[in-house]
């Protein structure tokens, strides 16, 4: 699993900025077919890191049609959601994160828009290895009726692998979206 990760994180990593440019349009458009926020209020999405797909396109549509969009923010070994704001400070992964925002928990977003190193035609998702998703959103395995937030995976094509691994803490996403389909 490490060797897959780290050839995956090289692979998307060896795109150039352009062609992110690009894939980011494209995969905005992949999101409004969809329909992901048809139904959404409050947004949860990520910015950018270690070669990860590019969101600013879908950050300043939802942004300008008047959407809550909320970032990340790493506390302890789960994650908090914070409405972007004007001031920001780096995480210790040198991931800007929202300040003077109120924090709120997953089970208040509507949407989350995640991060992923590899994934499958099964919707299974491989993230970087810390778990912060997975330990954050395990409470949607534990009951079925979690309706919200849905879940859905942004990536680049070539992240896509035969098969993961998928481990009983792994908490499935409702779709995978990349710039040219939608995995459901």
């Amino acid at each position: 699993m490490k060797e897959l990760r780290r050839k995956l994180r090289k692979l998307r990593k060896s795109l150039s900025q352009p062609v992110r440019h690009r894939k980011g349009k494209k995969l905005l458009y992949q999101c409004q077919k969809a329909g992901v926020f048809r139904s959404a209020k409050h947004i949860a999405i990520f910015t950018p890191n270690d070669g990860e797909v590019e969101t600013k396109n879908i950050i300043k549509f939802l942004t300008i049609r008047g959407y809550y969009v909320y970032f990340p923010i790493l506390v302890g070994e789960k994650l908090k959601f914070a409405k972007v704001g004007q001031h920001f400070r780096k995480n210790r992964f040198g991931i800007d994160e929202p300040l003077f925002t109120p924090l709120v928990g997953a089970h208040e977003m509507n949407l989350i828009l995640m991060p992923l190193v590899g994934f499958d035609k099964y919707k299974n998702r491989m993230g970087m290895g810390g778990g912060f998703y997975d330990k954050t959103l395990a409470f949607k395995t534990k009951q079925v009726k979690f309706n919200k937030p849905k879940l859905f995976a942004l990536a680049f094509n070539c992240q896509e692998v035969d098969q993961l691994d998928v481990k009983p803490w792994d908490v499935p996403v409702d779709g995978i979206i990349t710039p040219t389909r939608f995995i459901r």
